[in-house]
């Protein structure tokens, strides 16, 4: 993926060095470390019995308690060394990117797109939705408009979920934004609005579509992307459609150990995830990434 020499985003606050931010080597919960076999265990127990994963790791790390508040904002310039300071730089610049298509894209149809924030840091942080925790992966904030993100977690995608490559890495800061872009249009609102009101299962069901329209919406901005500025290299393609297949729902129950259960997936499976990502950068339009009125995922 060609980035070197485009610019960086200058919404990225940088809290890699701040109080209470763990080292490597592990994951923060609360007062004390978990190992990263110990966080995937975790993990698959919230996938299998439909649990949101933020909910498992808030209870162990918090024991239920209050969520301390998020820090006062101070923007800064990410930062750090080797290897940690150029996937700095990479994600900076992969926002940049997803704030230019999508600001085109917003005022193509009369409306105004707002720049997340995304935020970089160790172990865990404070965040309006809770407790921000290394072991859940890159995650959007809806409340505070911010995409969050310990870059240890390119670690796990490359060596334990098999999905390496700079652009495997964009296809995972574009979901997120994704997410933002639902939050913008009122789509993620309607899925909170029916939480309580239907099942589980059901709202397990929504959550896939959600999920995978975020995927579909990552797939527009590569579109956009390579279009305007040609950031496609040989095997770019192959890299995201890899990570997509890794972090399917039922391969993650699979290589957890654990059957595979339908009902628990909020997600997706590899092959749909995998078809929506591809549908987003072949069209490259919001309108093609209508999941919640498609017959067949």
């Amino acid at each position: 993926m060609k980035w070197e020499d485009q610019r960086s985003s200058d919404n990225v606050e940088d809290r890699r060095d701040s109080p209470g931010q763990a080292p490597g080597g592990g994951f923060s919960l609360g007062g004390g470390r978990l190992g990263l076999g110990t966080v995937l265990v975790i993990l698959a127990v919230g996938w299998f019995m439909g649990i949101s994963p933020l909910t498992l790791l808030q209870m162990l790390g918090e024991g239920g308690g209050s969520v301390s508040p998020a820090p006062t904002e101070v923007a800064a310039p990410a930062h750090g060394s080797g290897a940690d300071d150029r996937l700095a730089r990479f994600v900076s610049v992969v926002l940049a990117d997803t704030e230019d298509v999508w600001k085109d894209i917003f005022a193509s149809s009369g409306g105004q797109y707002r720049d997340p924030r995304l935020v970089l840091f160790r172990g865990s942080t404070p965040t309006s939705c809770g407790q921000g925790q290394a072991a859940m992966g890159p995650f959007y904030c809806p409340a505070d408009q911010k995409v969050y993100i310990d870059l240890g977690f390119y670690e796990v995608l490359k060596t334990r979920l098999g999905a390496p490559g700079d652009f495997a890495q964009a296809y995972v800061i574009a979901h997120e934004v994704g997410h933002h872009v639902q939050h913008l249009l009122g789509i993620s609102q309607k899925l909170d609005d029916a939480r309580g009101r239907v099942s589980q299962a059901q709202y397990n069901a929504l959550s896939v579509r959600l999920e995978l329209q975020a995927d579909c919406l990552a797939g527009v901005w590569a579109h956009h992307a390579d279009r305007s500025r040609h950031i496609l290299e040989q095997g770019d393609v192959a890299s995201a459609m890899n990570a997509a297949a890794h972090i399917g729902d039922d391969a993650l129950q699979k290589s957890a150990g654990r059957a595979v259960v339908p009902e628990s997936f909020t997600h997706g499976t590899s092959a749909q995830r995998q078809r929506w990502f591809a549908t987003g950068l072949q069209l490259g339009t919001v309108r093609a990434c209508d999941t919640f009125n498609a017959r067949n995922l």
